[in-house]
């Protein structure tokens, strides 16, 4: 998981025109961990390498569309058994090694290999054997078809590493995508500059900064002064209609694949009965939290997937807000004098403000909640690593990523046979009607089991010079991809 950004070049940019305008600073509200897309969950770490850094076989396209990569076509045969790519020529990686079909097998299998530290690892699961068949030409092998799998390969726990700096992708980034990993200064920023030997289309800027401001007081400042040309995911919402009657500003609102819910653990005392679940689910107000947390920006959400996506079932009615219903099912669990919960909130401002807000509303119906703010390493350490905690808010941007619930060993302790059957079904299925059928009925097996609270869709708000041309609307992936960007 990858639990869930620099605007304006102001008055001082717009009049220097083009002496400033092969380069840009984003602004990003976390910083992340590592830089490895590979061996991280992170998804700052996306945010700044997926397509400028890193590719994989094949891509996400601004709409969410699966488009080639450094494969520029495949065949798929056997009945959807086996995926030969043929690869793209001429490309190297940006330490001048030569990207061939060694480097498909090296990555793909290493993602499978057991020291393995892919945080989506099991989504490659179904792959049996790789082939370097010639320096352009793979073939993969799954053992059972699996109708998601070009989209898997697009995700940035798949992008192509070189055997010769892989070990050191974390701190030094070593891709083939149009920009090439500059400096990093941590707690600060982290610089890329264009890749004069990219095999594709070249980038139009010259560098990009991607500098990280975590306070929104910060985050407004930077924006007005002119420190940051583009700041995806704006941290205050609140202030966003200031940017709106200001025509230096673009304020862009768009979509993530962003579910954010109130995860809890499954197997944490209490948590462990559906009752108390449900009784926590229909204690939230979702509609309060949006409007007290985001101003407004975000989309109710009744299950883990997005309202946008053609498959979607709109479940919100059955967790809805009734706090008389909820201390009922408490009584009916034996909680009738009310109970203490942990509640850990990583950095964002959607969990910090929504956790005071979700708090408030499970103590009307007799839940406390001990609050403890965390920083990013520690939530990964303490909640996602070690289940050391009984509710959270995180926001999930992985796309399409309900397969998580299939996982016993995932950080929500949750574990149901029937939507492991209903999830191998779908992961065989390659007839669209049917996975539509079958991704229907997960969503309605995770929310009549209440795993987890379902808030809201994050939407993506983000603000940016208006003669900033060329970045994603939309979130189909967590990134900030700047390979179309440019200065009008």
């Amino acid at each position: 998981m990858k639990p869930v950004l620099t605007l304006v070049a102001g008055a001082c940019a717009l009049l220097a025109g083009p002496a400033l305008a092969a380069d840009v600073t984003i602004g990003m509200q976390l910083e992340p961990p590592a830089l490895d897309p590979t061996a991280g969950a992170a998804a700052a770490i996306d945010e700044i390498v997926y397509a400028n850094v890193f590719e994989g076989l094949v891509r996400f396209a601004p709409d969410g569309s699966i488009k080639p990569g450094l494969a520029e076509s495949w065949e798929i045969t056997d009945g959807g058994l086996v995926y030969t790519f043929k690869l793209r020529e001429g490309v190297t990686f940006h330490d001048g090694t030569t990207f061939d079909a060694e480097d498909v097998k090296f990555s793909l299998d290493r993602i499978a290999a057991e020291e393995s530290a892919n945080a989506q690892k099991a989504l490659y699961a179904s792959i049996l054997e790789v082939v370097a068949l010639d320096p352009t030409t793979v073939r993969v092998t799954l053992n059972q078809p699996t109708g998601g799998f070009l989209f898997n390969l697009a995700w940035g726990d798949a992008v192509i590493v070189a055997p010769e700096s892989a070990a050191a992708n974390a701190t030094d980034p070593v891709g083939t995508g149009p920009f090439k990993f500059s400096k990093w200064v941590k707690g600060d920023s982290v610089e890329i500059v264009k890749n004069d030997a990219y095999w594709g289309d070249a980038a139009k800027l010259d560098k990009a900064t991607f500098k990280f401001i975590s306070d929104p007081n910060a985050a407004f400042a930077a924006v007005m002064a002119g420190d940051i040309d583009a700041f995806p995911g704006f941290p205050a919402p609140e202030i966003l209609e200031q940017f709106q009657s200001d025509p230096r500003f673009l304020v862009i609102v768009g979509s993530t694949e962003g579910e954010t819910i109130l995860a809890t653990n499954n197997k944490a005392g209490p948590l462990a009965d559906v009752r108390v679940r449900a009784a926590i689910a229909h204690a939230i107000d979702r509609q309060a939290i949006i409007d007290g947390a985001l101003y407004g920006y975000g989309t109710p959400i009744g299950t883990h997937f997005a309202p946008h996506n053609p498959a979607y079932v709109d479940l919100t009615l059955q967790s809805a807000y009734d706090p008389e219903f909820s201390k009922k099912l408490l009584a009916e669990a034996g909680h009738a004098e009310g109970l203490t919960l942990r509640l850990k909130l990583p950095p964002p401002s959607y969990a910090r403000r929504g956790g005071e807000i979700i708090a408030a509303q499970l103590r009307e119906v007799g839940i406390e909640t001990e609050i403890t703010n965390l920083e990013w390493a520690g939530w990964l350490e303490e909640v996602f690593k070690n289940k050391d905690y009984d509710l959270t808010i995180v926001s999930h941007t992985e796309p399409m990523d309900i397969g998580i619930y299939a996982r016993d060993d995932y950080y929500f302790n949750y574990a149901s046979d029937e939507f492991k059957v209903v999830h191998a079904m779908l992961e065989r299925s390659t007839d669209e009607a049917e996975r539509t059928a079958l991704l229907q009925a997960l969503q309605r097996i995770i929310a009549d089991d209440y795993v987890n609270g379902y808030l809201f869709q994050l939407a993506r708000t983000s603000v940016q010079n208006a003669k900033l041309k060329g970045l994603w609307k939309h979130s189909p992936t967590q990134a900030n991809d700047l390979t179309k960007a440019y200065w009008e």
